[in-house]
């Protein structure tokens, strides 16, 4: 089977190796959905929000996150581009250089952050079995264990990985996972009285909404790079979005309720430590092996995005990028998550306006057009979003800053736009 690595960033993907159908995406995206840090950003959330509150706003959040996910997804089955080769054709091929940088720096941190949180469960989990000192229990073996692991994933592409791991049985075990958690919560916990109590307010339901919207947002600047081995646009849009919603939805919503049920200190290792209690930590493993995918994916795409940079094969960026994570998990601690989800927003959401706009209005979904260093309407739309983002979570807290920049960004890309002529100069080309 083809993987993904013999085609380089900038290649579009031949009709016929578009094999991807929505089972596909479907198991893919649900579970991209799952996962530790989606558990831990429901932590995020519940002290300040409560259960109410917390579930409002990753349903919103979710909701708008996955269906702005899903139309990025269907720019990859139009064009059969990578994500930041697609990049070009709405900022030019200079402009699409600088968010390229951006999204390869965001993956490195993402792609550490999932190697420390594996090492962090796993190794709780090798201390409860066993004891404090074994060598199961030691964090820098399991920091290299799933270093390694996601570098060898991210090394072999994705192809192999979705259609031989993932949809054969990998869904399964998660889906397993996910409903014995649920079982656990309804059988032990008085959600009852956790959805009366109300939350310490600490957080306003606004930025509830921008850090449950981050976590499908994180993904915009990378689906390309799996959704142009799409065979319709129908089926990446379906696959993608239904699978992400359920899967994201899911797991954040049982992050918020274990940590008010059963710890409500609301630090990590409290929450881990709940859950390596529920069903002798086994669901807990099934999740920790699915993260394993997440990394895989961050280093991949990052690969990918520095193959806009660097003209060197994917496979050998993907091996030293997974070092590079692997080397930072073993020296970084897990700390700032939160404002590393609201940069993300700040930054990628405003952009992905500037593009969505860009390619269903005034490029009318074609990849031909006439080629530009740089596209400065756009990157003046883009620029112009980043900065409604800041002074909104600066000033106006409480109206939320995501999806304002994000459809500002758009107007601003439609208007400048229509003014510079972009669908003439698709035309001609």
């Amino acid at each position: 089977m083809t993987v993904l690595n013999t085609y380089s960033p900038d290649t579009a993907v031949p009709a016929d190796r578009r094999v991807f159908g929505a089972r596909d995406l479907f198991s893919l995206w649900f579970s991209l959905g799952i996962g530790l840090m989606v558990l831990q950003t429901g932590a995020l959330l519940a002290p300040g929000l409560g259960l109410s509150g917390a579930l409002l706003a990753i349903f919103l959040g979710t909701t708008v996150g996955v269906l702005l996910l899903a139309a990025v997804g269907v720019i990859g089955s139009d064009t059969g581009l990578s994500s930041m080769a697609a990049l070009k054709l709405s900022l030019g091929t200079r402009g699409a250089s600088l968010p390229a940088l951006l999204n390869l720096l965001q993956l490195v941190g993402w792609g550490s952050f999932e190697i420390i949180v594996m090492r962090d469960a796993a190794s709780l989990l090798g201390t409860r079995a066993f004891s404090e000192g074994s060598l199961l229990a030691s964090p820098l073996l399991w920091t290299l264990f799933f270093g390694a692991l996601a570098t060898v994933l991210a090394v072999s592409g994705p192809l192999t990985f979705v259609r031989k791991v993932l949809r054969k049985w990998g869904i399964w075990l998660l889906l397993a996972a996910c409903l014995w958690l649920t079982w656990n919560l309804f059988a032990k916990a008085d959600l009852a009285a956790l959805w009366a109590q109300a939350g310490d307010g600490s957080m306003p339901l606004g930025v509830g909404f921008d850090i449950a919207i981050a976590m499908p947002l994180s993904w915009l600047p990378l689906i390309a790079d799996y959704s142009r081995f799409g065979k319709r646009a129908r089926n990446v849009f379906g696959g993608t979005a239904l699978g992400f919603f359920i899967g994201n939805l899911w797991l954040m919503s049982l992050g918020v309720a274990y940590t008010l049920a059963f710890a409500p200190s609301g630090e990590v290792n409290a929450l881990l430590l709940a859950l390596a209690g529920a069903g002798l930590g086994i669901p807990l493993l099934l999740i920790l092996l699915d993260e394993s995918e997440n990394a895989f994916a961050d280093i991949h795409s990052a690969a990918v995005s520095s193959g806009i940079l660097l003209r060197l094969k994917v496979e050998h960026l993907a091996l030293a990028i997974g070092v590079l994570c692997t080397l930072i998990a073993c020296l970084a601690p897990l700390a700032q998550y939160q404002n590393f989800l609201l940069l993300i927003g700040s930054v990628f959401a405003p952009l992905f306006g500037v593009v969505l706009v860009d390619h269903f209005i005034l490029r009318k979904r074609s990849a031909q057009v006439l080629s530009v260093g740089l596209r400065w309407p756009a990157l003046l739309a883009w620029l112009g979003g980043i900065s409604t983002y800041h002074l909104l979570a600066n000033f106006y807290p409480d109206v939320g800053a995501t999806l304002p920049s994000l459809v500002l960004a758009g107007l601003l890309q439609g208007l400048l736009g229509r003014a510079f002529s972009y669908g003439q100069e698709t035309a001609r080309a």
